[in-house]
């Protein structure tokens, strides 16, 4: 075989239908995500909300579906109604989960107004930590209840006639972890969680709710936690969450690439705990993931540990990334719709300044980090059918992963636009690799664009003052022959190659 590889797609062979809410992301009360990230009263660019215009036109740009909010460790500790009505009457709260102060000037319904505005909708995640069953019921009936009851009335008080109509709710936030307020064993979650949901699902039927999973491949608990946890909830929640990040310590760029290999084991471990509970229930339901927290995250540790604490949101997880970030994180995107028929939800954590697709300063720039551009380009190109991905490639061995296919790569075939899209990175730190993508059932295929994103250093990054350092291109090289593609895609690539197809 060579150093060549060669993939398969054929339309009928298809993964699942992608689900938008895939390309998800995350805003939590922590660092600057909030304060200085998309809310900034004062700011030039901001609205008479305070809501940054600079981020917000970033993240519209994005076309993200959903945002999860308000955390993350900071919902454990989370006191909702301090969140609303009238600011001055807001209480200052000492936030135990960053160590910092939470001034409440940004709370829910500002929350769902941004929204609106970033053309997005709202997973909301109800505190499971230091609250439980009754602020769950009581935070649903102020956000979907039409008038007429306590809490619906006061929404409507504080200047909101209409429900929010939040349609998506996370039962509590890494249950599992010792690091967590009011961390539980499974069973303790698990019978909480159902609880809760009961309720939750009592005031308002049409609603969503994700169980908490494993907060890591490599937690001591996974998957026993998986297993008891929908062995109480399994009947009462659409979605189990998985959440997952990487970071490159120890400065091995062909093992750090290797990783996604370690997110697809994850997700089909996952996938075969629930399979397994549905058949120990004898349930006809098929259990949904929600992979809502992954992403890259270790550039910031060691300044995290320097901050002073009970600050107002000071710099906190403040990652900048560079081009082997941005290649990981496209190989965790295309790991995530080569399982698109059971992820139907996932949330790159976070959106804004915190382990962030985008970068600003209080008072000054926003800019679009690395990891910005593989993210943009799946969530708009990446909607349709996911297409079973049949790879032969050159493959490399690691420390800790082996058979690493240099070839990592996913094909969506979008039926209603006409259009097929690969994404695809090569992994081989050194040399390009040749391509070919057999389009057999398509018939002729034309090219449309074929985007790049390359650079002469792994390490580059971009910045305020060089934010272009590392960005896409589109004098890609592929070409194409009838129904076959072919192409030389460049060392340490992210690739995209978008064809107008005639059936």
């Amino acid at each position: 075989m060579g150093n060549k590889a060669k993939m398969v797609v054929d339309k009928d062979f298809t993964i699942g239908e992608v689900d938008k809410r895939i390309y998800g992301s995350f805003i939590e009360h922590l660092g600057r995500a909030v304060y200085g990230g998309i809310y900034e009263p004062g700011h030039e660019t901001a609205d008479e909300s305070g809501f940054r215009g600079d981020v917000l036109g970033l993240i519209q740009d994005l076309q993200v579906p959903i945002v999860r909010y308000p955390g993350g460790n900071f919902v454990s500790g989370y006191n909702w109604e301090d969140s609303v009505g009238p600011k001055e009457e807001r209480k200052h709260r000492l936030e135990l989960a960053w160590r910092t102060t939470e001034t409440n000037a940004f709370g829910f319904n500002e929350f769902v107004d941004w929204a609106k505005k970033a053309n997005t909708e709202v997973m909301m995640a109800v505190n499971l930590g230091t609250r439980g069953i009754d602020a769950a019921r009581n935070i649903v009936e102020y956000s979907n209840h039409k008038s007429g009851s306590y809490y619906s009335d006061l929404r409507i008080k504080h200047g909101y006639k209409e429900p929010h109509n939040v349609k998506t709710w996370c039962l509590g936030n890494e249950m599992d972890g010792p690091w967590q307020i009011g961390h539980k064993t499974a069973e303790e979650y698990g019978r909480i969680a159902l609880e809760s949901a009961k309720v939750m699902k009592l005031v308002d039927p049409s609603i969503e709710l994700v169980a908490c999973g494993s907060s890591s491949i490599h937690m001591p608990t996974f998957p026993e936690w998986e297993a008891t946890v929908l062995d109480h909830t399994y009947d009462h929640v659409e979605y189990l969450s998985l959440h997952q990040y990487y970071g490159n310590r120890e400065q091995d760029s062909a093992q750090f690439l290797a990783r996604s290999l370690e997110m697809d084991q994850f997700i089909e471990t996952v996938t075969a705990t629930c399979d397994y509970i549905k058949a120990k229930k004898r349930s006809k339901k098929k259990m949904f993931l929600s992979f809502d927290e992954w992403n890259v995250w270790f550039h910031s540790n060691d300044n995290d540990r320097k901050i002073e604490p009970w600050g107002i949101a000071p710099p906190q997880l403040e990652d900048v990334y560079n081009h082997e970030d941005a290649l990981l994180v496209g190989c965790m995107l295309i790991s995530l719709l080569k399982h698109a028929d059971r992820v139907k939800m996932a949330c790159l954590a976070q959106l804004v300044n915190v382990i962030a697709p985008i970068m600003t300063e209080n008072g000054g720039a926003a800019w679009k980090q690395t990891i910005y551009y593989p993210y943009l380009h799946t969530s708009v190109y990446g909607r349709g059918q996911a297409l079973v991905p049949l790879i032969q490639s050159p493959k490399y061995d690691t420390k800790e992963i082996t058979d690493v296919p240099y070839l990592e790569a996913i094909a969506i075939h979008n039926e209603e636009a006409g259009e097929v899209t690969i994404f695809a990175v090569n992994r081989h730190l050194e040399e390009s690799l040749p391509v070919e993508v057999d389009l057999r059932s398509f018939g002729d295929c034309r090219l449309i664009e074929h985007t790049v994103l390359e650079s002469d250093d792994l390490k580059a990054v971009n910045t305020a003052a060089n934010p272009n350092r590392v960005a896409p291109h589109t004098n890609g090289n592929a070409v194409v022959d009838g129904t076959t593609v072919s192409s030389q895609l460049g060392k340490a690539s992210w690739n995209v190659i978008r064809l107008k197809v005639s059936v």
